[in-house]
This record gives C-alpha cells, sequence and structure tokens, in this order.
C-alpha cells in the first residue's frame, strides 16, 4: 500500500524506536503501593491485615510508546493541532506505518486530550529524548558528520504565548468577572456585581482608544479600577467571615488566587516591573527585540542552538525573566551538549551576535565569534562569522512551520514542552529532505540488493544468453 522508498517510510526504519521506548518506558511504569494495614479482631485475638499493596493492574491498558511519540513527531512536522493530526492519522496509511502499526486501520489512533496528558507525562527530559533520537539519526544516515556539530550558532527568539493584546481595560473587566464568578462558587452573595456597567465601560474604552480620545479613556479605566477595587474589598470582608474548613478547598484556592491577581492588575502602573499582562497566564513578559513592525511581544525568551555547517536543531530552551542572551549561552551550551554526548562530540566554536559578548569567562574551552571581535578573527573565522545569519531562516521556519509563533500550552512548564517539541518537528523535517537528497532506501531492500550483487552470475554467461 506503500512506497518503502519514501522519505518517511526509511525514517520508520532508520530512527532508534527502541531506544527511544527504553528512554520513556520508566515513565509510565506501573507505581508500587505501600497500601494500608487494617486492624480486626477473630477468635483469637487481634489480627492485621495489608489491604492495597503492590503494583495495582486497574485501568484500560495504555497506548505504545511509539505510537504517542510518532504523533508529536507528526504534530510538530506538519504544524497541526491535536484533532487534525489523530484525524489524518486514521486516513494516511504511511503516517501508520511510521508509528509502528503492521495493518491499516481507519480509526482514530487515541483521544486528541491523550497526546496533551503523553506531553506532560514525558516532561522536559522526555521530550529532550525525541530531540536526541533525530540528531543521533541525521549523524547515523551520514546526512552530517559529527565533527559538523562541534560548531554552531546560538541566537534567541520570542515564543508568544496564546493571550489578547494586554490592555488595561480590558484586563480590569476581566479581573472583575472572575472575582465575582469565584465569590459566587465559594457561596459569597454580593451586594452588587456591576455587571452591566462594566460591559458599558468596556465599550466606551475600546471606542475611545479607537479613536485617540485619551482623557476620555483614562477616566473610564479609573472608574474600572474603581469598580474592580470595591468588588475586591467586599468579597475579602464576607470570606473573612467563613470558615475555611467547611469550603471545597479547589474553590476556596481559587478564590484567593483571583483576588491576588486582580490586586495586582488593579494597582500596577504604566511604567511598573513585573506586571501582569494575562489573568490566565501570569508567567507572560514583555520582550522588545528592536523590530520596527513590532516593538514588543508577549512571551518567554527561547534560546535555539543550530549546527553551524547543515542547519540541524541541537538544541531548544525557554528563560523566564527576559535575561541577557549572553547570560543564558553556558545553559543552552549546556543542552546542546547533552543530547549530543553520546556521538562523542564536543562543541568548540560558538557563532554568535553582539547580544553574547563579554561572556567568554564564563563558557571556558569554547571560541565565542562575533563581530566585536573582527580585528582579531582570522579569515577562516571571518568566513564562519558570515554564516551567522544562518540561523535567522530557521526560526522563521519554526515560527511558521513548526507552531513555535503561538504557544497554547498551559504555564511555564508548557514553554519548555512546546519548544523543545517544535525543535524535534524541525529535525524531523530536516531528516526527511536529507533522505530524499542523498537517495537513502529502506534497509532490508539495500540488503537484498547487496544479496543480489553477490549471487549474480558470471558475465559470460549472460552474453551466451543474450546471443541465443
Amino acid at each position: 500500500m506503500i512506497d518503502l522508498r519514501d522519505p518517511l517510510a526509511v525514517l520508520a526504519q532508520r530512527l532508534p524506536w527502541g531506544q527511544i521506548e527504553e528512554a520513556l518506558a520508566p515513565k509510565f511504569k506501573r507505581k508500587e503501593r505501600a497500601g494500608q494495614c487494617i486492624e480486626g479482631q477473630d477468635w483469637w485475638g487481634p489480627t492485621q491485615q495489608l489491604v492495597g499493596a503492590g503494583v495495582s493492574r486497574a485501568g484500560r491498558p495504555k497506548l505504545p510508546v511509539r505510537l504517542m511519540a510518532s504523533l508529536l513527531y507528526l504534530k510538530h512536522s506538519f504544524n497541526l493541532s491535536d484533532e487534525e493530526v489523530c484525524s489524518r492519522w486514521s486516513e494516511n496509511v504511511l503516517w501508520q506505518f511510521f508509528s509502528g502499526m503492521d495493518y491499516y486501520e481507519h480509526r482514530l489512533p487515541c483521544d486528541p486530550t491523550q497526546i496533551g496528558r503523553f506531553r506532560r507525562a514525558l516532561g522536559e527530559e522526555g521530550l529532550e529524548q525525541l530531540l536526541k533520537a533525530t540528531i543521533e539519526t541525521a549523524v547515523n544516515i551520514q546526512a552530517v558528520q559529527p565533527k559538523d556539530l562541534e560548531r554552531v550558532i546560538v541566537d534567541t527568539t520570542v515564543q508568544e504565548k496564546a493571550i489578547a493584546h494586554p490592555v488595561d481595560s480590558r484586563l480590569l473587566e476581566i479581573a472583575r468577572h472572575k472575582v465575582v464568578s469565584a465569590a459566587k462558587r465559594v457561596g459569597i452573595s454580593l451586594k452588587q456585581t456591576y455587571a452591566k456597567e462594566g460591559k458599558a465601560l468596556r465599550r466606551r474604552a475600546g471606542g475611545y482608544a479607537h479613536a485617540k480620545q485619551f482623557r476620555r479613556l483614562k477616566r473610564v479605566i479609573k472608574r474600572q479600577r474603581t469598580i474592580l477595587g470595591v468588588v475586591i474589598r467586599e468579597v475579602q470582608r464576607k470570606r473573612a467571615l467563613l470558615d475555611e474548613g467547611l469550603m471545597a478547598p479547589k474553590a476556596w484556592g481559587e478564590l484567593s488566587m483571583w483576588l491576588e491577581r486582580a490586586e495586582r492588575v488593579r494597582t500596577q502602573q504604566t511604567k511598573d516591573k513585573n506586571k501582569l499582562y494575562a489573568l490566565h497566564a501570569p508567567e507572560v513578559e514583555c520582550i522588545g527585540k528592536g523590530k520596527a513592525r513590532k516593538p514588543y511581544e508577549f512571551g518567554v525568551k527561547n534560546s535555539l542552538v543550530v549546527s553551524h555547517e547543515h542547519g540541524l536543531m541541537l538544541g531548544a530552551r525557554t528563560f523566564s525573566g527576559n535575561p541577557y542572551d549572553g547570560h543564558i549561552l553556558s545553559a543552552s551550551l549546556e543542552q546542546a551538549t547533552n543530547l549530543t554526548q553520546d556521538l562523542q562530540v564536543q562543541i568548540k566554536e560558538v557563532v554568535v551576535d553582539l547580544g553574547f559578548r563579554g561572556v567568554d569567562e564564563d563558557n571556558p574551552g569554547k571560541l565565542i565569534i562575533h563581530r566585536g571581535k573582527l580585528k582579531s578573527l582570522c579569515p577562516q573565522q571571518k568566513a564562519w562569522l558570515r554564516r551567522r545569519q544562518a540561523i535567522e531562516p530557521a526560526i522563521g521556519h519554526l515560527k511558521s512551520d513548526h507552531r513555535l509563533d503561538r504557544c497554547w500550552l498551559k504555564g511555564a512548564i508548557g514553554d519548555a514542552l512546546h519548544a523543545i517539541s517544535c525543535a524535534a518537528g524541525y529535525n524531523l523535517r530536516w531528516l526527511l529532505r536529507a533522505v530524499a537528497r542523498l537517495g537513502i532506501g529502506p534497509i532490508f531492500l539495500r540488503l537484498l540488493q547487496a544479496l543480489l550483487c553477490l549471487t549474480k552470475p558470471p558475465l559470460a554467461s549472460y552474453s551466451t544468453y543474450s546471443t541465443r
């Protein structure tokens, strides 16, 4: 049903699936339970019985690790959502062969929500194993040589979060709505929720901002702050009269969380640091990269490590707090070193931009090359420096083709998992192009060709047969 010379069919046999399953299987191993000792009484006196100990076999069987890992690969390689990748998997014979299926089955591989749970269970360490497998496969098929990975390019970009553009009027109205809803779930009845006035103020603020009537906009925002403060103080007074022990822990914790975030939104000013830009994503930061078309981006800083010669992704890591680029260079190189340590590769030259100046002492044993050292560089090093901008199209492809442009995963851990997954998907597409370029075929077909060459009859017999 499929062409075994297709690059994806070739990679289905070339990727180290056995190593991937061996590395990820411990994360899904059923845990031992200590059990509970129950005391009783019988004819001969008190007794003790251990209940619930051992390994539980409850629940439905787990899905194969290779199937779930392949879905993550395909999702970020072809820029699909969880629902789309499951739907296309059920229709694509080649994708099912890549996932280790023996027969074509017209069904969904799993519920789309299971992909997210599988990703969270893997964590950063597990997803790094998927990225590491692509790097080792590139070396095994001889698309790159290990010595080609000793020189890398490092750069940073912003991985934006899936939030609306933060404006004060919208944040204040959402904070009011969240506090009121959380208070109702706890059982607090408010004297006034200001729902109708809050909606009208939000509409007026949008109109004034569009018309650039900033004095009127300022008065509307001031009123929104006043309303939010009234609601917060009333909820705090009535919450103090309640018994926390009688409340549902989840609802009580959510009320405390929304009160704290609403107070941050109410009191923060334009020039403040550590501002809250999204109530559902407090980890979002405002990062300016000096772009004329987009002065500010809201997300997290992401560092990328790419091989200098071939553009293979060797590392992807997020850093909270918007640190200086040079201060995160050692951590980025540490991740790339860990992913290539089985290949006996040691990174020696690092080509960077001027944002990484002054960090030579923090990275001993590595030659850091940037434009600030232009007069002291030899002609070969200057040639390496001219190729530094090769990482820019790689970043562009990561964002446009592999979902790095917008992160929909929750929390700071979601940002980290998303960055590594995008890098793994980028490398898989890189491998597909390399297989097509090098003309690599399936392993067993190449063995069959070699066997036919060994058993080929002498040339004289062919000439005798042709004369007849």
